[in-house]
Order: C-alpha cells, then sequence, then structure tokens
C-alpha cells in the first residue's frame, strides 16, 4: 500500500489533539506532583508539632532553671565572661574588658 497523504486541516487537527493531550498529561503531573509535595509538608508540620507538644509537656520551670544554671557556668568558664548579674529570674551578663 502506498502512503496516504491527509487533508492538510485534518492532519493539523490530529496534530494539536496529540499537543492538548500532552499538555493535560503534563498538567495532571505538575498537579500531582504538588500534591505529594503539600502532604509532605502537612507530615512535617505534623511531626513539628508533636515534638514541641513533647518539649512543652517536659518544660517544668525546674529544669528551666536547671538548665540556666547549667548555661551560666558554662558561660562562667568562658575567658569572655566575667560576670554574671542575676535577680534569680532575669541574668545579666556584664563584659568587664578595660577599654
Amino acid at each position: 500500500m502506498k502512503s496516504i497523504k491527509l487533508p492538510e486541516e485534518l492532519s493539523r487537527a490530529i496534530e494539536r489533539k496529540l499537543a492538548a493531550e500532552q499538555e493535560a498529561q503534563q498538567m495532571e503531573y505538575v498537579l500531582d506532583r504538588e500534591r505529594k509535595e503539600a502532604e509532605r509538608r502537612k507530615i512535617e508540620a505534623e511531626g513539628t508539632r508533636e515534638a514541641q507538644k513533647i518539649l512543652a509537656e517536659g518544660l517544668v520551670r525546674e529544669i528551666i532553671e536547671l538548665r540556666s544554671i547549667e548555661a551560666f557556668r558554662e558561660l562562667a568558664k568562658s575567658p569572655n565572661t566575667k560576670i554574671i548579674i542575676t535577680d534569680g529570674k532575669t541574668p545579666y551578663l556584664i563584659n568587664s574588658q578595660k577599654d
């Protein structure tokens, strides 16, 4: 059988249809990818929320005070820290370097 040549208008219509189908498939791919990314972000946010809830439940005033004391001890060991003044609630660090 010899090659059949379609009318030009029919040939262009077929090409347009194929191009439209490819574009629709690409859009479906993009939408699917965005849905998966949104789901990933949601799962990440839920994990962060759960971690914060666990930390908040364990952070009682005494633990915070103990951590503050530990931090002040480390600061006191530093050669840059000279004086730590506190009212028991709010610490103030004063650098006693001579200018």
